[in-house]
């Protein structure tokens, strides 16, 4: 399988949220914040798993890794709902993740 790129992503969540548009309410920036904190939820379901059964299990078994996958496939749903919300492009996160990544490369 190729790269799942930020651009995919995102397009597939247009879809997702073009299909609900009339149970969903509207992408916007005043839905961010319901999007991160469902996105933290997600975050949680993950950690469950972790601290339940401990990394290397959920790393290793396979119905584990299928649920962490799973969950942490969710988190990215959210994440990429959040970046809709606020009109965030794939490009204007590669260019501040550049540049995030330069100043911690020079921080200790």
């Amino acid at each position: 399988m190729d790269d799942f790129s930020l651009n995919e992503m995102l397009e597939m969540q247009r879809t997702l949220q073009e299909q609900y548009k009339d149970k969903w309410k509207p992408i916007n920036p005043e839905r961010g914040k319901d999007q991160l904190l469902w996105m933290i939820g997600e975050i949680g379901e993950v950690i469950d798993i972790i601290k339940k059964h401990g990394g290397e299990a959920a790393s290793q078994d396979k119905e584990l890794r299928a649920q962490l996958v799973e969950e942490m496939a969710d988190v990215l749903m959210y994440y990429n709902d959040v970046l809709l919300c606020y009109g965030i492009s794939a490009e204007e996160l590669k260019q501040s993740y550049i540049s995030k990544f330069e100043k911690n490369m020079k921080r200790w």
